[in-house]
C-alpha cells in the first residue's frame, strides 16, 4: 500500500508539472523573441520597382505576381505550424509536432520553437539562428536535454535554411547579403553571404511567378549523436492564399534528398500570423 501510494504520489506530481503552462525552454525561447525584436530595424518603406532592378526575371515577376509591390517591407515574420508530420531521421517513427518561427531581415536571423511529445512526456525542440551560429536542442520532459548540437556544421546548415525561406519574408532578398544569379525564366540561383560564410542553392518559380521550390547541394544532416552526413535538400512551397491582396504559400515540406530515395521530414501547413 506504501508503494502504491508513493506512485500514485509521483504520477501526481508528474501529472501537475507536466500541466505547468510555460517551460523553462519556451522561456528561452520567448525571451530571445523579445530581444531580436527589439534590435529589429523597422523600416518605413514600400516596396517598388525600383528595389526589382537587376534581380533576374522570374524573382521580379515573383514580387509581382504575389502583389508586394506598393506594400510596406517588414524587417521579421512570425510563422505558426500545426500538427505538422515530422521525421527526426530514416527508419525513425513520424510525430505531430506545433512548430512557431521567426524570421529576421536586418541581421539574418531565425528561431523557432518545437512543441510535441515522445513516450508520453512532452518534448521540446529549440532551433536557432543567431548571429551566425546555430544550434538545435531537444528538451523532454520539460528537464532534461536529450541533444545540443551546434559548431560549424549546425552554423552552415542554419545559414541555407534561412536562405531558403528569403522569399517568404521577400525584405530579405533584397539585402547585401543576397546575390542573385539568373539562370533561365523559372530558375534563379541566390547566395547568401554573413558571419563569414557561404551558402548557395536554386528557387525554381512556375509560369505565372509563384516560387515553387529550393535546392541545395550546402546543407548537412546533423544527427543527435552528433555526426552529420552532406545530403542534397530542398524545401517545397505550395497551396497559394491570398489574403489582403498578397499571395503566400501555406504548404511547406523539407526533404533531404539520400541516394536510395528522399525523406519528407517536414510536411505541414503554415500560416504567416504576423508581418511587422
Amino acid at each position: 500500500m506504501l508503494i502504491c501510494g508513493i506512485l500514485i504520489a509521483i504520477i501526481g506530481i508528474l501529472m501537475i508539472f507536466f500541466s505547468i503552462p510555460r517551460s523553462k525552454t519556451q522561456t528561452e525561447f520567448a525571451g530571445m523573441v523579445k530581444n531580436l525584436i527589439v534590435e529589429a530595424e523597422h523600416e518605413e518603406e514600400i516596396f517598388q520597382e525600383a528595389d526589382m532592378a537587376g534581380l533576374p526575371a522570374p524573382v521580379q515577376r515573383y514580387f509581382k505576381h504575389c502583389g508586394y509591390l506598393g506594400t510596406a517591407k517588414m524587417s521579421y515574420i512570425k510563422l505558426v505550424y500545426e500538427d505538422v508530420e515530422f521525421s527526426f531521421g530514416r527508419d525513425k517513427p513520424r510525430r505531430k509536432i506545433d512548430y512557431l518561427q521567426y524570421n529576421f531581415v536586418d541581421k539574418a536571423n531565425r528561431i523557432a520553437y518545437i512543441d510535441s511529445s515522445m513516450y508520453g512526456c512532452p518534448f521540446e525542440g529549440l532551433d536557432t539562428f543567431i548571429g551566425g551560429s546555430g544550434s538545435m536542442k531537444g528538451v523532454v520532459a520539460k528537464l532534461f536535454t536529450l541533444f545540443d548540437q551546434s559548431g560549424t556544421i549546425m552554423d552552415t546548415s542554419s545559414l541555407v535554411t534561412f536562405l531558403s525561406e528569403i522569399l517568404i519574408i521577400p525584405n530579405a532578398a533584397l539585402q547585401d547579403y543576397i546575390i542573385w544569379e539568373a539562370i533561365d525564366d523559372l530558375h534563379a540561383k541566390a547566395t547568401i553571404t554573413c558571419y563569414g560564410s557561404s551558402a548557395s542553392g536554386i528557387f525554381t518559380f512556375n509560369e505565372d511567378g509563384e516560387v515553387l521550390s529550393f535546392l541545395t547541394d550546402d546543407r548537412s544532416v546533423v544527427a543527435s549523436d552528433g555526426s552529420s552526413e552532406a545530403v542534397q535538400w530542398s524545401a517545397i512551397y505550395a497551396d497559394y492564399l491570398e489574403v489582403d491582396g498578397v499571395k503566400r504559400p501555406t504548404a511547406f515540406q523539407a526533404i533531404w534528398h539520400y541516394d536510395d530515395g528522399d525523406l519528407v521530414y517536414f510536411d505541414g501547413k503554415g500560416e504567416i500570423t504576423a508581418y511587422h
